[in-house]
């Protein structure tokens, strides 16, 4: 392995020299001076990881310089496909939209103007330092590209043509961050391959958009009285429809998991529902039972003995374990597209045309619930197990805004800690 000297200067400054011989036992002996100790042990590292040799494009004295040819170098798109298609443990939809990401926003598109000129734009691309642009590739990709796509994701781009249109819309925050997601796990794959094609990620720097930035809310909760209004639309036309959406604001469930529910997980005596399934989308566009999001999704919920009436109206009937709770008029599962376009859009637009202040989506009723419970002051942690996140963090980073009802206690604790007591001398001596 290499080693690190240290070499004091007559000034009191210092250099370091890493040592090593190259290839090992039987090689002739190599050195890099650095300033500081801390670019010492990280050139250590690389030449540890290149097995006793010179990082590929690092030159002596300089650093590292744009290689022109790497020996394993790869087209960076073809990369990415393969890296797609090697995935094991994701639903084969996932990758399917893993591929169309790559393809609609890691590819450059292109585009013939009204001269009859063909022109790329977009994508993810290499730009020279004299500014010529390069298909890219995975050794010679810099963070200054994955920069660049960033911005064009976040700005678009518009049609030279005509002002008015756009070759590429704006992509949101959070899209943004879901396909630097990928890009990352993608330069990820080529640093960690057993014959590294770059020695780092361009990923890991990058500074993206703000989710919160966005002047709309992506959530909208809505109070008691609001929701009653909708449910009471719902219910003067679709009884049963009306019972399912009770059951999506009590329980927090998802729509996948509520309308995935079978006799067999309801359990009548403990008042209990359990979650052990929901519906997943496969890769041509039909749904099937599968597990649930993540392994934290498979839990077990508390009902009230209103929730438990309700879904004992739903068991009547009900003769096979296997059979679903929330079904149709024809006796089928519900399916997302066809409850949304035909129930709640219609419920949800009456409610508004009599006053409602809001247009919630169908899953914001889980968002509802939530602001419910944390209104009732129940505990992040314990919402957490009840909507089933894997982590804490999606809990407090989706819903920690909406924890305001123990502001008088947090104000009231501070103001005692800040609160000095006057020494008993001194308080003798004033009074």
């Amino acid at each position: 392995m290499a080693s690190i000297r240290k070499r004091a200067k007559k000034d009191g400054s210092a250099t370091y020299q890493v040592r090593w011989l190259q290839g090992g036992r039987g090689g002739d002996w190599e050195d890099e001076k650095f300033g500081d100790v801390t670019a010492a042990e990280d050139f250590k590292r690389l030449v540890d990881a290149h097995g006793q040799q010179w990082p590929y494009g690092w030159i002596k004295g300089r650093g590292f310089v744009e290689p022109e040819v790497h020996p394993d170098d790869v087209p960076f798109l073809g990369w990415a496909h393969r890296y797609v298609d090697r995935l094991t443990g994701v639903e084969p939809r996932t990758k399917k939209d893993y591929a169309r990401d790559i393809d609609n926003h890691l590819t450059p598109l292109t585009h013939t103007g009204r001269d009859g000129v063909q022109r790329q734009y977009g994508g993810l691309v290499h730009t020279l330092r004299d500014g010529t642009v390069m298909p890219a590739t995975v050794a010679t990709l810099t963070e200054d590209d994955v920069a660049d796509w960033v911005r064009v994701q976040t700005e678009g781009i518009r049609d030279p043509d005509d002002p008015k249109a756009w070759l590429l819309k704006k992509a949101s925050p959070k899209s943004i961050a879901n396909r630097h997601g990928l890009l990352f796990c993608v330069f990820q794959a080529a640093v960690d391959a057993p014959q590294p094609v770059r020695l780092t990620n361009p990923c890991t720097k990058t500074k993206l958009p703000r989710t919160d930035d966005q002047t709309e809310e992506e959530m909208c909760f809505l109070e008691h009285d609001e929701y009653a209004r909708i449910s009471r639309e719902m219910r003067a036309f679709d009884p049963a429809a009306a019972d399912l959406i009770d059951f999506l604001a009590g329980t927090g469930l998802r729509w996948g998991e509520a309308t995935a529910l079978q006799v067999r997980d309801i359990n009548t005596r403990r008042k209990t529902v359990n979650v052990q399934r929901a519906w997943r989308r496969q890769e041509d566009n039909t749904h099937r039972v599968g597990p649930p999001k993540s392994r934290k999704s498979r839990r077990t919920l508390a009902l009230s003995e209103m929730q438990m009436e309700l879904l004992r109206h739903h068991l009547r009937g009900r003769q096979q374990p296997e059979d679903f709770i929330f079904r149709g008029r024809d006796g089928a599962a519900w399916r997302h597209s066809n409850f949304y376009n035909r129930k709640w859009k219609r419920a949800v637009n009456e409610a508004v045309s009599k006053g409602l202040p809001k247009r919630p989506r169908l899953h914001d009723l889980r968002h509802t619930h939530v602001s419910w419970l944390i209104a009732a002051n129940i505990p992040l942690p314990a919402i957490q197990a009840r909507l089933g996140h894997e982590s804490i963090t999606t809990t407090v980073d989706r819903y920690g805004h909406l924890v305001r009802a123990l502001d008088a206690e947090i104000t009231a604790a501070v103001e005692t800690a800040m609160t000095v007591p006057m020494p008993p001398r001194l308080r003798a001596v004033t009074s």
